[in-house]
């Protein structure tokens, strides 16, 4: 089943089973999340980073915040001349100063996306496509052919990028490209459950799946 309506529509009713019976399962969890996040940051315990979706349209993740609440308007005082160029590059930094402790708990568990099954429920991702990323990661990182190739379908919560080496492919070598848009070449509903099936191995192993 590739990537015709059938399988667009199967797709959007499992993501919409699974996201609605994740929610009420963990509703307790988002409760205690939420409690200690609100001490540990500073009263915002969520927020919405603007992403690209489907078709190029502007989106809102939500996510468990886990830097300080000032590390996107002062990243120059908390990084150095290469993290800054690292994080402008890659969108992620070793062993960034602005992570919370509490937050690096979050990351290194994935908690920090938990919240992204409010945007599967209601359809601005899917459990499985290319992880969603910012408009400028979108334009320096991707010829005009492969924008488009990946913004044909919706991002994902995991994916083919998050579950291979996440930690070790990078933008500046393409390997992150490649296995996003191998995904979207070799799309299918088999596809996705081996993801599915691979970043619950990842997660139990408390890799990096965000």
């Amino acid at each position: 089943m590739k990537n015709t309506k059938k399988y667009r529509v199967f797709k959007r009713l499992f993501d919409l089973g699974i996201s609605f019976i994740a929610i009420v399962l963990l509703s307790w969890l988002f409760v205690i999340l939420i409690i200690i996040n609100t001490v540990c940051a500073y009263g915002r315990p969520l927020f919405f980073d603007k992403r690209v979706g489907l078709n190029g349209k502007s989106i809102k993740i939500l996510k468990f915040t886990s830097m300080r609440y000032d590390a996107e308007e002062n990243a120059h005082i908390y990084l150095n001349k290469k993290q800054m160029k690292q994080w402008k590059k890659e969108r992620k930094v070793k062993n960034d100063p602005r992570v919370t402790r509490f937050g690096r708990f979050l990351r290194k568990t994935s908690l920090d996306e938990l919240p992204q099954l409010f945007n599967i429920f209601v359809g601005s991702i899917s459990i499985v496509g290319p992880r969603p990323i910012t408009e400028d990661e979108l334009k320096i990182n991707y010829t005009e052919e492969e924008r488009a190739k990946l913004l044909s379908v919706k991002p994902g919560l995991t994916g083919n990028w998050a579950v291979n080496g996440r930690n070790h492919t990078e933008y500046k070598n393409h390997k992150r490209q490649e296995l996003e848009l191998d995904y979207v070449n070799k799309i299918s509903f088999k596809t996705d459950v081996a993801i599915i099936f691979k970043t619950f191995s990842v997660i139990f192993r408390f890799g990096d799946v965000n």
